[in-house]
């Protein structure tokens, strides 16, 4: 990070948020919304499909935005990533090249791209720095989507080589919140847990069973807390380097699963299916550059989970 660097992001100028009502867009959105951007962009899939290159060209040349938060993305859990590999990294691939080339036609002034954790290597050393990038082996059941995203990370750093502009990456780790994918078949580990034991509490099962072993470590980080480092790095770092955005803290995915219990009310067993996969290890993000730019989460794990959790009951359960 180099404390020096100060970028402006004007009120009232437009910043295109692509992916606004996902999980990382609409939590962005908020934050720029609450600190008096009155300006702000964004477009429904049904208003701009962005794998439709004309239009998304023609949508840049009309609101020439001067910030772009590029947060779109086909995601999806282990189960999803396996089962479509290719709708993964074709339509991930097709989106990050429409919207990079269109920013780029218009000369956007600042732009973050932000892909996932899921870039470095299946056996990084731990905890994962961001020159581990391309050192080695992917995870086998997600390496479609992380191929598409290590892709993004080349196009902005060949824009930044090539035009000289201030564009930026970020990787987040596992994100979690209001807004989360909450399906039964393409949800992350976080909110699947939080629908499958409240379920199980509302319907009486006595036992949870949840893939894989349960001993894979993973770091999650609150989407309100993505949305601030968001906007720390879009005010003041400008280097070639992808950053890593997480709270440099893991735990077990047993030890997540009694929260999630605790969270939701649940008191019975919960068992471990060993025939399902566990994915990679342990997957734990070395957040320096951030924690030396000045940033850090405020959202303690068993906190946010409880207020998901809350979340999921009024807008997913009672709705």
């Amino acid at each position: 990070m180099t404390p020096s660097v100060e970028f402006e992001i004007p009120t009232s100028r437009p910043v295109y948020v692509a992916g606004h009502r996902g999980l990382v867009g609409s939590a962005i959105w908020r934050h720029l919304r609450a600190r008096g951007h009155d300006n702000l962009v964004g477009r429904t899939h049904a208003e701009l499909d962005l794998l439709d290159r004309q239009a998304v060209f023609e949508f840049f040349h009309t609101i020439r935005p001067h910030t772009v938060v590029v947060a779109a993305a086909k995601v999806g859990g282990i189960l999803a990533n396996k089962s479509c590999p290719h709708d993964f990294i074709s339509q991930n691939l097709q989106i990050q090249v429409n919207v990079l080339d269109a920013a780029l036609a218009v000369e956007v002034p600042r732009l973050l791209f932000l892909g996932s954790s899921c870039i470095y290597p299946k056996y990084a050393a731990q905890p994962i720095r961001e020159e581990s990038l391309l050192t080695g082996d992917l995870e086998p059941t997600n390496d479609a989507y992380a191929i598409a995203k290590i892709a993004g990370i080349l196009q902005v750093q060949a824009t930044r080589r090539q035009y000289g502009l201030p564009w930026i990456s970020a990787m987040p780790t596992n994100l979690y919140g209001p807004g989360d994918n909450f399906s039964p078949t393409t949800s992350h580990v976080l909110p699947a847990l939080i629908r499958r034991y409240d379920a199980a509490r509302r319907d009486g099962l006595p036992v949870v069973t949840n893939w894989g072993s349960g001993t894979p470590r993973r770091e999650f980080l609150h989407v309100d807390d993505m949305a601030e480092a968001c906007m720390h790095l879009l005010r003041t770092y400008d280097g070639d380097s992808q950053v890593n955005v997480g709270c440099g803290e893991d735990h077990s995915i047993a030890e997540v699963a009694g929260m999630v219990a605790d969270a939701v009310g649940y008191d019975g067993i919960t068992e471990w299916d060993t025939t399902k996969p566990d994915g990679t290890p342990r997957k734990l993000l070395d957040v320096g550059i951030l924690t030396t730019g000045g940033w850090k989460p405020k959202i303690r794990l068993d906190d946010g989970i409880r207020s998901a959790a809350q979340w999921y009951r009024e807008e997913m359960v009672d709705a």
